[in-house]
Parts: structure tokens; C-alpha cells; sequence
């Protein structure tokens, strides 16, 4: 599994998103479900909503990482290609009523961040194990 950029990367990074989420629910009682504002984890703002994308993020990332190389160069295109989007559109909902992930400015590095290196190795690594093996002879 470690020979597979895109395992590693989905390995780490669902770990990591996974840890995230469980530690937000414990900064965010008495936090509104998809509250504007939430609490501070590290210097991330955390609302119970954000807790569970992260959840859900860390174990797609995790699941595709360990069921195949295909699986999880899928995976980490698709979440980069939503982070991008999700830190593009912080930028411009953080002082707004449609900022229902209690996104901040922290919050929109590291996304663009995650999308800059899932959208990178997913689309640039492990090129060849995930063609059909038609188009690998022809």
C-alpha cells in the first residue's frame, strides 16, 4: 500500500480528517448543529456539521486508501475537486448566513490546501495501475 502515492496520501489524510472530527464534538457542545460561528479547535472554527463532513471525509479517504489504487485516486480527486470548491466558496460566505460549516479563515487555507495536494497526486500518480488493461498494451 505504500508504494501507491494515492494510498498513502488517502491513508494519512483520512486519519487525520478523522481524528479532526472526533475532536470537534468536543469544543462544540452547546453549538448549534449548522451554526455561522463556531467553536475554535486549534485555530479552526468548528460547528457539530463541520465535525461530521470531516467524519465522513476521513472515512472516504480511509475506505478508498484501503480498498484499491483506482479507489483511491477516485476518491482523492473527488474531495480535493469539493475542498477546492469548498475554499473558494469560503472566501466569500464567512460573514454570511450561508456559512452553515462555521468556515473561517484558517479553515479556507487548509481546505485549499487538501484540494491543491488530493487533486495533485490524485490526478498525477498511479496513472498506469489504474487503466483498463486494454489501454495499458495498446
Amino acid at each position: 500500500m505504500t508504494s501507491s502515492p494515492n494510498r498513502l496520501l488517502g491513508t494519512v489524510f483520512g486519519v487525520v480528517y478523522l481524528l479532526v472530527g472526533a475532536a470537534g464534538f468536543a469544543v462544540t457542545g452547546g453549538v448549534g448543529f449548522a451554526a455561522t460561528e463556531g467553536n475554535p479547535l486549534i485555530v479552526f472554527d468548528v460547528n457539530p456539521l463541520h465535525n461530521v463532513v470531516h467524519l465522513a471525509i476521513g472515512a472516504a479517504l480511509l475506505v478508498a486508501a484501503r480498498a484499491s489504487v483506482r479507489a483511491s485516486r477516485g476518491v482523492n480527486t473527488a474531495v480535493g475537486a469539493v475542498y477546492l470548491l469548498v475554499g473558494v466558496l469560503g472566501l466569500f460566505i464567512a460573514d454570511s448566513a450561508a456559512n452553515i460549516l462555521a468556515l473561517n479563515g484558517a479553515d479556507n487555507v487548509l481546505h485549499l490546501g487538501s484540494a491543491l495536494l488530493l487533486l495533485g497526486v490524485g490526478l498525477a500518480a498511479d496513472r498506469a495501475a489504474t487503466r483498463t488493461p486494454a489501454a495499458r498494451t495498446a
